[in-house]
């Protein structure tokens, strides 16, 4: 029997309740999606947990401004250890929750640092 997934970290849903998240499961992991664009992840696995904790989608650029609000915040390694424009909010961190919700707040606010637009799903062909 397959083990089902439950969504890590409930309170964030709790906090972005407000703004209609959508949830989709990716990597076996959870985006949230706001306004089309995705904001988080969520990520509890047993392989990787350093890994573990909740992903903020941001840019580069926004990084160091990121990392005044969020010392904790650091890279993902199993995405090869360089630096990419995920970062994590550890789960292994002590202020972890407190982190997740000002995270939640700024995307709340409409903070720019956070979140990514998806590119929009091209039509499929019908084959006849």
């Amino acid at each position: 029997m397959k083990k089902k997934n439950t969504i890590p970290f409930e309170f964030v849903l709790e906090q972005l309740y407000s703004a209609n998240v959508e949830i989709r499961p990716m990597f076996g992991c959870f985006a949230l999606y706001v306004h089309n664009k995705i904001v988080l992840i969520l990520r509890k696995k047993e392989s990787s947990v350093k890994d573990n904790g909740v992903w903020l989608a941001t840019d580069k650029e926004h990084h160091g401004s990121l990392k005044q609000e969020f010392p904790s915040m650091r890279s993902i390694s199993v995405f090869g250890g360089k630096e990419s424009n995920w970062q994590n909010l550890p789960a292994d961190a002590n202020d972890f929750e407190e982190m997740v919700i000002h995270a939640c707040e700024l995307i709340l606010r409409g903070d720019n640092r956070i979140g990514r637009k998806t590119k929009a799903k091209a039509a499929r062909k019908v084959l006849k």
